[in-house]
């Protein structure tokens, strides 16, 4: 009779070491006699003895997340930094040498804060921390879109090749302009292997997918041109150009102090993130851009949650603000700290006015936002001062100006010799401005009795960081240092950081 065999079955027992007779016939008993004194045998000789059990091998686990490890290594490389962490320029003065100095003391990359200032008060800073810190030390300078003034971009420029400063940050860029392609190319070179090196690094601060890719791409053809038609730059550089992106680093930045587009951080960054990838494919000799992640940087989960939506770094602000080392007045100090998470709002940006520009800035115990968010309707109503009721009139040059419109227009223009007389439109927005960047002025000097015209560029992180370090007894400003603060919210960031994030 013949027997079939399911193949299935077969295998399974075979599997366990049943093997069917059907398969193999039957065997001599003899045989099956030398196998097993064979098996015995051999058991004897090769057997492990008896003894203790041995631990189970388990496999090594990922190493424990400290500050130093968070983030890209690439970064704290190439800035000579220990932590992936940057504290970016604040406006108007607010982030003076002293505080650069801390944190590049510390092993941490800050800004000097150059917006606002002159030429001489930014060589001057830039002297004093050459002087205290060297030419190696992880240090740079803030530069600021300034449509309606692009000599001052030109001027931080200059005053930063001057210095020999290496890094630079570039904030509120709608569009890529000389001065930035400037200091980008200078001294950069096409390399023996077909590479471009640059030797200034550029972070630039963005706030929606299509200023990123300003900076993603090189600088454009018809800048290079002219910087080269000029002799701004030279030939070598001119022909890097087109194989270096614009910036080494770019830090998506949500809603933040100082100008903003009001963005949600978990929605911005990863779609940075993968802008980023995309040219990175179409653009592969360029190399890899880092994208950080910024405002709302408050607290150690608020770090923690940036760099587990992929950022190669963390860039603060406003909670620098209310440091020792911050340059704002203490008056204004003994207001931040007191600050919760709902205490800021919207205001006009003094710098783009005319554009509709918003600042995030204080508003718990000022009166600026609605100050100058009175002034920027009566901007947008009024086709001139004179054409705005005189009851209004009166009330904004007493209590916004304390002088006459028309005083502090005649200050401007001789401010300005030789600039031509502007339309009555125009007139009225560079009064407006001017008492928008005094109020920043009287914050930072901390002029007694104009409070409620403080300006203060701040955001909701610092309310946050408020909380958090009460807990910490660092409730009070005078107990707070900028190195500190930054070491501290690291290391409560990183336990919270899985193995696979950055």
């Amino acid at each position: 009779m013949t027997m079939s065999l399911d193949p299935v079955a077969v295998g399974a027992r075979a599997s366990w070491g049943v093997v069917p007779d059907a398969v193999v016939g039957p065997v001599p008993t003899e045989s099956v006699r030398e196998c097993l004194e064979h098996t015995a045998a051999r058991a004897g000789k090769e057997a492990t003895p008896l003894g203790p059990a041995a631990d189970p091998v388990v496999p090594a686990g990922p190493a424990r997340r400290t500050a130093g490890t968070l983030g890209s290594t690439a970064f704290r490389e190439e800035y000579g930094v220990r932590y992936a962490y940057a504290a970016g320029g604040m406006h108007g003065g607010i982030g003076p040498p002293g505080l650069v100095v801390r944190l590049a003391r510390a092993g941490i990359l800050s800004f000097l804060g150059t917006g606002g200032l002159t030429r001489t008060q930014i060589a001057a800073a830039l002297r004093t921390l050459g002087d205290r810190l060297g030419p190696a030390a992880p240090f740079g300078v803030n530069l600021t879109h300034r449509p309606f003034d692009p000599t001052a971009e030109d001027d931080v420029v200059d005053a930063a090749l001057h210095a020999g400063v290496r890094f630079l940050e570039a904030s509120a860029y709608v569009r890529i302009t000389p001065a930035l392609v400037r200091y980008r190319l200078r001294g950069a070179r096409v390399l023996a292997d077909g590479r471009a090196h640059a030797p200034r690094k550029l972070l630039a601060k963005v706030t929606r997918p299509d200023g990123a890719r300003l900076f993603l791409g090189p600088a454009p053809a018809r800048l290079v041109t002219r910087l080269r038609t000029e002799g701004a730059i030279t030939a070598g550089e001119a022909a890097a150009a087109p194989l270096l992106p614009m910036a080494d680093d770019l830090c998506a930045t949500g809603d933040a102090g100082g100008y903003t587009d009001m963005g949600v951080l978990p929605a911005l960054l990863p779609s940075v993130i993968r802008l980023r990838d995309r040219f990175a494919r179409a653009f592969p000799a360029a190399g890899r851009v880092r994208v950080g992640g910024g405002g709302g940087i408050g607290t150690p989960e608020a770090a923690a949650a940036a760099f587990v939506l992929g950022a190669d770094f963390v860039l603060t602000g406003s909670v620098n603000l209310c440091t020792v080392e911050s340059g704002i007045s203490a008056r204004a100090k003994d207001l931040l700290q007191g600050l919760d998470v709902h205490d800021t709002t919207y205001a006009p940006h003094g710098d783009l006015f005319e554009l509709g520009g918003r600042a995030r800035v204080v508003k718990k115990g000022v009166l600026f936002p609605a100050r100058a968010d009175r002034l920027y309707d009566l901007w947008r109503l009024h086709p001139s001062w004179e054409a705005v009721a005189p009851a209004v009139r009166r009330d904004v040059e007493e209590r916004y100006f304390r002088d006459t419109f028309d005083a502090v227009y005649a200050r401007l223009r001789a401010a300005a010799p030789g600039a031509p007389e502007p339309d009555a439109k125009r007139r009225m927005a560079l009064v407006f401005r001017w008492y928008c960047d005094g109020a920043l002025r009287l914050a930072v000097a901390g002029e007694a009795g104009r409070e409620v015209d403080f300006q203060i560029p701040c955001g909701p992180a610092l309310g946050a960081c408020n909380q958090w370090l009460r807990t910490t007894g660092l409730g009070a400003w005078q107990d707070r240092h900028a190195d500190e603060v930054a070491r501290a919210m690291l290391e409560g960031a990183a336990p919270a950081v899985g193995p696979s994030a950055r």
